[in-house]
């Protein structure tokens, strides 16, 4: 990979910053060279940083953020479904590539606080910004994004494993990392998720592995398919305590009037994700 990890975070943050700038902008609608000013760069060098992380360019981008756009997602999912299946982005084809399986911890390990296990974890870059990555021995237990405060994405991963012992083993969480994010999915090699969570929980995290790379489904479509009918709120809550971001797309479920709503990493991360994954659906 030519770019590195460290690169594409740096970018994240430059582009993070552009779209929080267009929007406490967005009665003047400023323009590229104003948005460009407002990060330090130069205009032809933000194309490029937009063309590099994203694969399109910085009006093409932000034509993926608009609620126009996202209400067009909700209408014409099942076309989305197909059009991110043809592209090689659909759930199904990341499933077999990336997983043997996503399931809980013994009722043992979830009722005692994971008493007696070991999680190594580390904090590491990524084309979406810095994450706290840890597993127990079982798997990935745990991906979040960070923002500015480390200590407070730590102090959630010992409240979910109050009893657990936390290892900082930067070599082996930065290992899947860089599977996640910069090597290509081996199929021989899958990885394996281990959440801790009630089995509804469980349930609604399995749902989200099916929505399809570029797609999206509110939190009434996601309860229906569930069988929950009028649990939205009961999912959305679930869907809150996901504690594998990005893998476990909880990015994906979004308010049935097409706003994006809230994102326990930040709701402007939500749409750079959104806006990203749209970008590789439609825009190369």
């Amino acid at each position: 990979m030519n770019t590195t990890l460290r690169e594409l975070s740096r970018d994240y943050r430059r582009i993070a910053a552009a779209i929080e700038y267009l929007d406490d902008q967005l009665p003047e609608q400023p323009d590229l060279q104003s948005v460009a000013r407002h990060v330090h760069l130069s205009q032809a060098h933000l194309q490029r940083v937009f063309s590099r992380w994203a694969g399109v360019s910085p009006k093409r981008f932000l034509q993926y953020l608009t609620l126009d756009y996202t209400k067009d997602l909700l209408r014409n999912r099942e076309s989305v479904l197909a059009a991110s299946a043809a592209a090689g982005l659909s759930s199904v084809s990341r499933i077999h590539d990336l997983y043997v399986s996503c399931e809980g911890v013994s009722p043992n390990q979830y009722g005692r606080g994971g008493v007696g296990l070991a999680i190594d974890y580390g904090f590491h870059a990524t084309p979406f910004g810095e994450c706290l990555a840890a597993a127990t021995d079982r798997g990935l237990c745990c991906l979040r994004f960070v923002g500015s405060d480390r200590s407070a994405a730590l102090a959630e991963l010992r409240k979910d494993w109050p009893r657990a012992q936390l290892r900082k083993h930067d070599r082996r969480s930065g290992e899947l990392v860089e599977r996640i994010f910069a090597r290509p999915w081996q199929a021989d090699k899958p990885l394996c998720l281990n959440v801790k969570g009630t089995n509804f929980q469980i349930q609604v995290w399995q749902a989200l592995l099916k929505i399809p790379g570029g797609g999206v489904l509110s939190y009434s479509d996601l309860a229906a398919r569930l069988g929950r009918a009028g649990a939205s709120r009961a999912v959305a809550g679930a869907v809150a305590r996901n504690p594998i971001h990005y893998l476990i797309p909880c990015h994906r479920v979004i308010r049935n009037t097409g706003a994006f709503g809230g994102y326990h990493a930040g709701v402007t991360r939500k749409r750079v994700l959104l806006g990203w994954e749209a970008a590789r659906l439609h825009g190369r």
